[in-house]
């Protein structure tokens, strides 16, 4: 067995193709920066401050702020509460400088100091926040996954191309060295010709709620803009906090969590457009009367290209499934594989690889010896927040398109959309057109767009 070491890979990568293409620029301390004078820092707007918004902005070893060459000059959030909730964390990690605060974040895109947005809002959110973004001249860093539609994801890459800006989607898989390392493990052909991919998501349920009735916005809550592109509706507990599972803001939990195992395979792979798209499953688990939720807890989903097939397999029961913790991340060791919640599987002809997101590593297992599994190679990980916000920083600074740009994450997101379209459809079998990205159904491309209501919508001409 061959073991790749991390820091040999780091070493080597920064300074060959591997580690430049694609405009990747790989640190071996992606925080190397905190003695940036303060004119010239990038300074950035927060567009959503809450978990992953917070995250993204302020953890201690793994955000924007603790690198020191970042400054946020703007806090935005629909929520007022929260937003007085960050100022202090947030001033205290700039030395002292208070960002502004806004729940309307157009105030942010009309400041010409602010460099950049970083996106962290609801799914329904990304798109329009990123256009709008673009439009004003800065660049973004959105969550995933890229869009609630395929017609928006169309307009965000439009918009990027148009207006000239690096967006980089939250995909940060494509940041981690040891994914750069598995993928060029494939591109040389040691698996041999791959010929089928399983993609899994299997959670133990999370954030359910019973139905709630409507009631009274919480003071210091933007109901309308919180709701913004999605159809009016009072206030909602119950959507307000389980929006993942509800059409209207989102795509169920193949969008939320699987979005990073389908962009990292596709990346691995190096696939685009599958020739077809078949999706079933339904609201097994549980009562879906009794929840507010309308995705599916058990989903499957088939995607054909030339002599390969990729799967996705999805549930959302069980204790027994357990997502990578931060011990495997942060140390040499892998996840029991078998019961890991996010893996990937990739059969070749020469061998089976299995890989991890966010810091699993990945190891190629070959025939066993006396009935015990032999490991070929293998390489440990970490979680790639550092490197995926310094290769958006980089990019802010030279212009280079980022590891996860925006069409990437339009096509890995389409996915999710397509396979969405066909369970909604009750299994039906959609063709893709890769030149249009449209489908050969109907009905399911009345799913393609959505409407809007004024003053929330996605414009036509970006």
């Amino acid at each position: 067995m061959s073991s790749i070491n991390r820091r040999r890979f780091l070493d080597h990568s920064a300074s060959t193709a591997l580690g430049v293409a694609a405009g990747w620029s790989i640190l071996q301390n992606p925080r190397s920066a905190r003695a940036t004078p303060a004119a010239d820092k990038v300074i950035l707007a927060a567009v959503g401050i809450g978990g992953r918004g917070g995250h993204l902005a302020a953890h201690p070893d793994r955000s924007f702020l603790s690198r020191g060459d970042c400054q946020y000059a703007w806090l935005c959030d629909p929520d007022a509460n929260r937003l007085q909730a960050r100022i202090k964390t947030i001033a205290d990690m700039q030395g002292g400088r208070e960002p502004q605060v806004s729940q309307d974040f157009r105030q942010a895109l009309d400041d010409p100091a602010v460099d950049a947005i970083v996106s962290a809002t609801p799914d329904h959110w990304h798109a329009l926040s990123t256009v709008w973004a673009c439009q004003a001249g800065k660049d973004v860093f959105v969550e995933k996954p890229a869009h609630h539609s395929c017609w928006e994801g169309q307009q965000m890459v439009a918009a990027a191309r148009k207006h000239e800006r690096v967006v980089q989607i939250g995909f940060q898989n494509r940041s981690a060295p040891y994914n750069m390392a598995a993928r060029k493990y494939i591109e040389d052909g040691k698996l041999g010709t791959i010929h089928l991919c399983k993609i899994f998501n299997q959670k133990p349920p999370y954030g359910m709620m019973a139905p709630q009735p409507d009631s009274e916005t919480p003071a210091g809550l933007d109901w309308d803009a919180w709701n913004g592109p999605a159809p009016e509706h009072p206030y909602n507990l119950g959507l307000h906090r389980t929006w993942h599972h509800l059409w209207r803001y989102s795509g169920g939990d193949i969008a939320n969590d699987a979005s990073h195992q389908i962009d990292l395979a596709r990346w691995l792979l190096g696939v685009d457009y599958p020739k077809t798209v078949y999706s079933t499953g339904g609201r097994f688990a549980t009562d879906p009367k009794e929840l507010v939720a309308e995705s599916p807890d058990t989903q499957m989903a088939l995607y054909d290209f030339d002599s390969l097939v990729v799967s996705f397999e999805l549930t959302l029961y069980g204790n027994y499934m357990l997502k990578t913790d931060s011990v495997v991340r942060d140390t040499d060791r892998f996840p029991y594989w078998m019961q890991n919640s996010t893996r990937i599987e990739i059969f070749g002809t020469e061998g089976l690889m299995i890989v991890g997101r966010h810091g699993g590593g990945w190891q190629v297992y070959v025939r066993p010896h006396s009935r015990q599994p032999v490991v070929r190679d293998e390489m440990y990980g970490r979680f790639p927040d550092p490197e995926h916000i310094e290769n958006f920083v980089a990019c802010v600074r030279s212009r280079e398109k980022p590891s996860s740009d925006v069409l990437e994450g339009h096509i890995s997101t389409l996915w999710i959309h397509y396979a969405n379209m066909s369970y909604r459809l009750g299994g039906q079998k959609l063709a893709i057109d890769p030149e249009t990205e449209h489908v050969d159904c109907p009905e399911a491309m009345e799913m393609f767009k959505r409407s809007y209501r004024e003053p929330w919508v996605v414009p036509e001409i970006v």
